[in-house]
Formats: C-alpha cells, structure tokens, sequence
C-alpha cells in the first residue's frame, strides 16, 4: 500500500483547560476525497491549522506529504492549498490581483504566473469577473475565487474548511464539481463539513465529536458497523399521509429505538420482532394508509447513533465505557477520472511510483535569507494596492498631519501676553494713571476693568475675568512726591502656573524698571556714584547683555513645530501599521497568509516598506508646511535630518508592529497606540523640559524612542548641528530601534496562538 499523504497519530490540541483536539488519529491517501465532519466547536478547523503549519500540537504527531508539521511546516505549505471557513482574501484586490497576489506569494515567475492565472481561471469559471473587486462578489463566486487562489502554485493537497458553507445550492454543487475534477486530476482534498449529502460525496469521511475522533472510514463501510444497525434491529421507512401527527407516539412505542422524519416519510430503526401489523394496531393506523420499504442506514444514522453512544458515556461515565474510535482500514483510492500524463508518467517510474506527484516549481534557493524574504514583492505590491483603494488611509496619511501641524502650531503658544487685568485706583492723579500705562504698555497684561471699590474688585478675581488685580494707594502719588517709598498691590491669579509666573516677573522687572527711572535723576546729581558710562551719566555697576541665539524673538512655533514632525511622524506611522497588521487578523486573511510559504520577514518588510515610504514623504510634506507657513528655516543639513528621520521611522514602524502582536481587535490596537502616544508626548520634552522632571521619570524618558528624535530635529533645524553634535541622540535612537525591531520580530510569528 502506498505512503499515506496525510498520517495523524494521537494529535491533541490544548488551549489552556480547553482540549480542543483529543488523541485524533487517521490517514488520507493520495487522491482521496477525505471528509472530516463534526458540529461546531468540535475541533475540525483546529486539525486543519494543524496540518498547515500554523498551529503547533501540544501532543502526537502528524505528516503531510512526508513532511512533519512541527519541524517542517514551511515545507508543507509549499505544496497545499489552504480555503479558510470565513473567506480571507482581499476584498479591496481585484480577482485579478487577489489571484496575482498569491501567484507571487509561491514565487510563480511572470510568465509561469500567466499561464496559471489562465487555467485557474478556465477551472473556477471566474474569468468573466477578472476585473471585478472581490469584495463585490457573490458569496458562490467569493468561494470559486478562494479555490482558483488556493490552486494557482498546482499544490498536491488541498484543505477545505466548511468550503460551502454560507452559499446557495447550485453554487455548492457547483463547487462540489470542481472538488471531483480536481480529484480526477490526483489532488488530494482534505473537506471539512457539517452537511450530511456532502459527506455521502466523499471517499473517505471521518467524524469527530467534542473533541475526539469517534469513527473513520469510507461511507460504505460506516453504514455497514454493527453499532449503527444493531443485531435484532432493522431500518424501514414508513410512507403516510401525516407523518408528523404519529411521530411522537411512534418514538414511545416499545421496540422502536429511534424514529426521524424525512419529508413525507419516517425512517425507523426498530426490534425485529416488531411485527408490521402489531406497529399499525398500535398506531391505530389502516393497513391501506400506510407502506412500508426496508432502507439502508444513511451516514446521518451513522453518526447520530455513534454520538449518542458518546454522550450516553460522557454524561453517564459509569454506565458504560465510552467507545473507542472506529477506524476502519485504508485501501488505495483510485482518482474519479482519468490519470493525467504526469501521473501515468511516474507510474512507470519503478517502486515509487505511488509517491505523490511533484509538480514543476519555481526554482528555490537554500539559503534561508531567500526563504525569510520570499513573497517581500508580492506583499510590497499588495499593500501598495491597498493604499491605492483607500481614500480616507492616504487622508489621514497626507493631509491629516499637514491639519495637525497647522493647527498645533498655532494653538500651542509659550508665550504668554495679555493677561486680563482689573485696576482699583484709589489715588487717580497723574502719576496713578502713568503707572497704569506701564502696566499696559508692557503687552503682559491687559487692562479689563477698572474697578471702585472692594468687593467689585474681589468679584472680578474670584469669577476669573481678571486674572491679576492691581490696587493703587490713595496716597501713591504724595510718597512719590516726597520721595517715599510706596506699596502698590499686584495680587495674582495662581491656578494657572505659567500664567502666574509670567505675570509675576513681569510685574517685577516693571518695578525695577520704574524704580531706576525715578532714581537715575538724584543719582546724576550726586558727586559719588557706584558707576558712570563713558558720558558720565550714572548706571548700574555690572550690565548684563543676553543675547538669544537661534530663536531670537522667542516664536513658540519654532520650538514646538520641529517637535510636532516628529510627534505626528509616530502617530501615523504606529496607527498604520498596527491597524493594517491587526485588521488582517480579524479579517483572516493573516491566518491564510501564514498558510502560505511567504517567509516572516519578506511579509512583514512588504507590508511595512510602503508606510515607510509613506512616512517619508509626510516628513517632507510637515517640514515644507514649517519652513513656509511658519517660517522656521532649516538651518542644518536637509540630507542628514531625513536620513536620521528615516532611522525613526523604522522604529516607528516596529512599534506598531509590536502593537499588533499584542492586539487581536483594532479597538485593542487603538488603545494600546494611545498608551504608548501618552508618555511620547508627555516625557519626550515635546512640551516639558525634561531635566525639571523627577530623578526616576527622567530615567524613564530615556525608553522613549521620540526623546532622541525631538532633540535631533530641534538640533539640526535650529541650532544647524552636524552628525558630530547629535552622536549621542543618534546613538540612543539606533539602541531603541534595535530593542523595539528585536522584540517585535520575536514576538511575531508565522502561527496562530
């Protein structure tokens, strides 16, 4: 007997306490139609990851084509074909690009690539839709989509997963031709399916029930088990006009172990020694109503009679022992047509001529860098495709950051003028109302109101219109004029800090300013001064002379504007990523990429390379909106700041990938985004100095990747520094990046979990 091409022997699959898949084991012969059945929730989808590769046993061992699922998982995947239950291509593809896609994906080159895209086409029949957007397919031709993509490489085995489920009748017959023909042609199929007639269509089926295989065979054989007609036992059919008004007395009669309706008919399953005429005087029925025809056992009484049986033992545990799974012997499987020429070929090849026929392939290197980025072209294409279809991706990747930076730019401001200002004057002379006027004159504050007694006065800074009140002795004028010092009353506003800050040093370099004018009079009169200018007038001993660099009018948006490029540069790059990797997931086309022998690398570097070209071109689009519309000039080099802006966004890049490794759902994802964006923002110094922070978030900021990222584009934008001056930011970035690449890649893996 030849090698099977699928061997399971006590497979088990636990997640947790749940067993899913419990000591299954079988085999499949080449050609063979092998039909796995079961309810939902009984393990067959979990037996078919398994087989693919993408979802490792926790105990026993299975083969596909010779190759061990656990240790040699890639090297199935080359040669299966794999339709998920739930269709998983690509509903923004065309049927064109979807069956390209995974052309390329098997490394199909150009024009073998045709020739294939050509006969799946002729096989399916969907060469009329070719242009046509998949996600606008009926669900008949979404599956015959699905089959001509899971056929485009010639695979030896093919994995159905409830193929038919969801679809009209004639689509599922339809479907279920193609099945035969490819059958004919020596594919191996491998179905899984909750429908009855279906099973009757395969060579070989196999049941399984609360995780455990309980019977396996070819139809015929199953009918035939001694557990599905006992002996003593027989079928019949009964045909009459109203099966329905004596199914349930029938049920109850002694002899009669089941009774199941069928249209107009009920089939029994009953003793023996239940004569006909004693079954009509009990049912009360005329012998001319009623006709009765021996039946054979259907694959339904096969497995109702089989699941009873275990449930009887998994709810009565001590009544009877559960039975063992029925496993009848393999035999040789001859194709429902005619061999193909490659297969009469390798029949005169001697012994192995049984083997499962190996279809030309594109040429494969064994270096494993080649297979790490095997399919990189065709993944880099599809995302590009993607991109390409979404409208609302390409705003929020282009215009959104540009509306960002506009309106952050001009929303954040650091300095702070026109405080609103209350004025109580209880003097209101001259010198009063100059003192008014330097208060206004100084841009800080702006005057409100002016006030005439005590309780307006509290009024107007407890309600918040006046966030600093100033009050004027009545005799402010008299000290001055005797050369007295006199207390004007600042009272400050202190719930908002910066605000208060701003309006205190401001009002005190105020009295300093209007001191020193009033005294500079006496002090050129006097005979001795402390010091004296090159004139002669009397100054202050020590002048100090500041002089701002790089920001000289102390714009907030050439602070705050660098940093946004790099703030918003993260935000898109993580939301993207993240969302297109975990959107993937949910919608299972993820799973039946890992299906496929697509390596790790060249799947994540395709679906990463077009966010990172995207995310270059955004740091041009942000840095052209801060040069011309607020005028912050590049005063380092252009070259140096989008190479080093390239380095972020690579490990922007890997943290949206780290993101969708943790994240099943993009509300997840959305939320874990928002909890790295929060101390990006908060500790990266985008807004607050970070050498005023607390000794252990100031540890902390050194994690973030944005923190060497700000310092670099503040650097070369205003200070104009070179690579020399930034080693120790590029330095911290390249470190973060290799952490954040490192841990996502080793996070991310070709499996299910």
């Amino acid at each position: 007997m030849a090698a099977p091409v699928i061997d399971v022997k006590q497979l088990t699959r636990s997640f947790g306490a749940l067993t899913a898949v419990s000591d299954v084991s079988f085999q499949v012969q080449r050609g063979a139609i092998f039909g796995l059945l079961g309810p939902n929730g009984s393990g067959k989808s979990t037996i078919i990851r398994m087989l693919c590769g993408v979802l490792e046993p926790s105990s026993g061992s299975a083969t596909v084509l010779g190759h061990d699922v656990r240790l040699e998982a890639e090297a199935i995947k080359r040669r299966i074909g794999y339709m998920s239950q739930k269709f998983s291509l690509y509903g923004d593809l065309s049927v064109r690009e979807n069956i390209e896609f995974y052309g390329r994906i098997y490394g199909l080159s150009a024009e073998r690539l045709a020739e294939r895209s050509q006969a799946v086409q002729e096989l399916t029949g969907i060469g009329d839709r070719i242009d046509q957007l998949a996600s606008t397919l009926s669900g008949g031709w979404k599956q015959r989509l699905a089959l001509a993509c899971a056929l485009i490489h010639e695979p030896d085995v093919l994995f159905l997963d409830e193929p038919t489920a969801g679809i009209d009748p004639v689509a599922r017959r339809d479907l279920w031709d193609l099945l035969f023909e490819l059958s004919g042609r020596g594919v191996t199929l491998f179905v899984t399916t909750h429908y009855m007639d279906e099973a009757e269509r395969c060579t070989d089926v196999g049941y399984i029930y609360l995780s455990k295989l309980i019977v396996g065979g070819k139809p015929a054989d199953l009918k035939q088990l001694p557990a599905v007609t006992p002996p003593g036992m027989r079928r019949f059919e009964l045909e009459l006009d109203s099966p329905t008004s004596i199914l349930t007395q029938l049920r109850h009669l002694d002899g009669v172990e089941d009774a199941t309706l069928f249209g107009q008919t009920i089939h029994v399953l009953a003793a023996e020694r239940l004569a006909e005429s004693q079954l009509l005087d009990a049912l009360h029925l005329s012998p001319d109503k009623v006709r009765f025809r021996a039946i054979e056992p259907t694959l339904e009484d096969v497995f109702v009679t089989l699941t009873r049986a275990a449930e009887e033992a998994t709810h009565h545990p001590g009544a009877s022992k559960a039975p063992e799974p029925v496993l009848l012997p393999p035999t040789n499987v001859a194709p429902v047509g005619a061999m193909s020429e490659l297969e009469r070929s390798k029949s005169n090849e001697g012994p192995d001529s049984s083997d499962p026929p190996v279809r030309s392939r594109p040429t494969e290197s064994n270096d494993s860098r080649w297979r790490l980025m095997r399919g990189f072209v065709a993944m880099l294409l599809k995302e590009f495709s993607h991109i390409r279809r979404e409208p609302a991706t390409i705003f929020f990747m282009l215009v959104v950051p540009v509306m960002q930076t506009v309106i952050f730019g001009y929303a954040i401001q650091q300095e702070i003028e026109h405080i609103p200002t209350v004025v109580y004057d209880l003097d209101g002379r001259q010198q009063a109302n100059e003192l008014i006027d330097s208060f206004r004159n100084t841009r800080s504050f702006e005057i409100v109101n002016s006030v005439y007694d005590d309780e307006s006065f509290r009024r107007a800074l407890v309600s918040g219109r006046a966030k600093v009140g100033i009050r004027i002795p009545p005799d402010y004028s008299d000290r001055l004029l005797r050369g007295k010092q006199v207390a004007v009353q600042v009272l400050i506003d202190g719930s908002d800090s910066q605000v208060a800050n701003t309006a205190l040093h401001a009002a005190q370099l105020l009295g300093v300013s209007l001191s020193l004018k009033i005294t500079r009079p006496f002090a050129e009169s006097l005979a001795a001064v402390p010091s004296r200018d090159s004139t002669g007038h009397a100054v202050m001993p020590i002048e100090m002379r500041p002089r701002l660099l790089y920001n000289p009018d102390l714009e907030s948006s050439h602070f705050f504007v660098p940093g946004l490029v790099g703030i918003i540069l993260q935000l898109v790059t993580l939301f993207l990523t993240s969302f297109a990797i975990v959107r993937e997931r949910e919608l299972g086309t993820l799973e039946q990429l890992f299906v496929t022998p697509v390596g790790r690398l060249g799947l994540l570097l395709g679906k990463l390379v077009p966010y990172a070209c995207i995310g270059t071109l955004e740091t041009l689009i942000v840095l052209t909106v801060m040069v011309y519309l607020f005028g912050v000039p590049i005063h380092g080099s252009l070259l140096l700041l989008m190479a080093l802006s390239s380095l972020f966004i690579v490990c922007a890049l890997g943290l949206g990938l780290l993101v969708s490794t943790v994240a099943r759902t993009q509300l997840q994802a959305m939320q874990f985004a928002f909890l790295l964006m929060l101390p990006t923002v908060l500790l990266s110094g985008f807004m607050f100095p970070r050498s005023e922070m607390p000794f252990p978030i100031y540890v902390v900021s050194f994690a973030i990747p944005a923190t060497y990222f700000l310092e670099i584009l503040r650097g070369i934008i205003l200070r104009g520094a070179d690579l020399f001056d930034l080693i120790p930011q590029v330095i911290g970035l390249v470190l973060c990046c290799i952490a954040v690449l490192s841990i996502s890649l080793a996070r991310f893996r070709k499996q299910l979990t």
